[in-house]
């Protein structure tokens, strides 16, 4: 386990007072996050937003759980921020299921969206109000907000509860958490892994001897989903390039038959000569959360 990821969820000794010690900017922090919220100027764009995120930085699903609520739609936009992306400013990564932009210049997340949601359009902007208006500008009758629970938008509020928690309920540095970690809303929705929705993962060209190789946040969430067929693992850093020439090495090495890849890693890897396994994650959202979403979605069509 890497360390930023002991020292979040299964700290030491020695990591638990590194903890205690930060306490005092965790504090200042806390303090920032909670008045940029209060005082923030309130947005409402005359359309329906969802926003599916969480309280905690890093991964936690958040992308194929939006891609799951998407693809029920017609006219869907998403919004992005485009993370670790090669490009700047607002992007049309793609317009109606049709790509417009590279993978590079994308971002992975942005990118994978694009290739899998024929019926959305897929923008990435770090100012989320200039792609939502330009979301509206080609027609989108919906957004999808990716990690967009900090805007004081008027949106539905998607908030998601892995089941891998924090050790501690600090914020950042002494913890993982970036708001209020006790923050409640009954007007949002809090969606419990193993309850609300539920991963399902399948492996596609699955062959004797794979090496992991990923750049996820937080990859020890893939552990309870990986057969006993692999043989090693390379972890990255979060959207963190690929070196093909030291994973070839290492694929020689432990005599491999594939690579193992998230949908995510494979738009990274598109130009690889090894085979490649692919982690096929699908997510299964409980009927009554999809009615609740469907009801705050079908609410505009009323008023309009």
């Amino acid at each position: 386990m890497r360390f930023i990821d002991s020292y979040f969820y299964k700290p030491n000794f020695y990591q638990k007072a590194l903890s205690v010690l930060l306490l005092p900017i965790s504090l200042l922090y806390f303090i920032a996050a909670t008045l940029r919220r209060k005082f923030q100027r309130y947005i409402d764009f005359k359309i329906p937003i969802v926003s599916v995120g969480n309280l905690v930085a890093g991964g936690s699903g958040k992308t194929p759980l939006l891609q799951e609520l998407a693809k029920k739609y017609e006219n869907v936009a998403i919004v992005s921020r485009g993370y670790k992306r090669k490009s700047k400013g607002l992007l049309v990564v793609s317009k109606n299921g049709v790509i417009k932009a590279s993978q590079e210049a994308s971002g992975d997340e942005a990118y994978m969206l694009a290739l899998s949601l024929p019926n959305a359009s897929v923008i990435v902007c770090k100012n989320r109000k200039l792609g939502i208006l330009k979301a509206k500008e080609l027609g989108a009758k919906v957004v999808f907000l990716d990690d967009g629970f900090r805007f004081n938008f008027k949106k539905l509020n998607i908030i998601l509860v892995p089941q891998l928690k924090p050790y501690f309920r600090f914020t950042i540095p002494s913890g993982i958490y970036r708001e209020n970690p006790f923050y409640k809303n009954p007007k949002d929705l809090f969606l419990k892994e193993g309850i609300d929705y539920k991963r399902e993962v399948t492996i596609q060209d699955q062959t004797q001897r794979m090496l992991l190789v990923t750049a996820i946040a937080n990859p020890c969430r893939l552990d309870s989903f990986l057969p006993s067929n692999i043989v090693g693992k390379i972890t990255l850093g979060d959207h963190a390039r690929f070196d093909l020439e030291s994973i070839t090495k290492e694929y020689d090495r432990l005599n491999a038959t594939s690579l193992l890849v998230t949908k995510k890693d494979l738009v990274k890897l598109l130009n690889c000569e090894l085979p490649l396994s692919i982690l096929v994650l699908q997510i299964k959202i409980d009927d009554c959360i999809e009615g609740r979403i469907k009801q705050y979605i079908d609410s505009f069509n009323m008023e309009s």
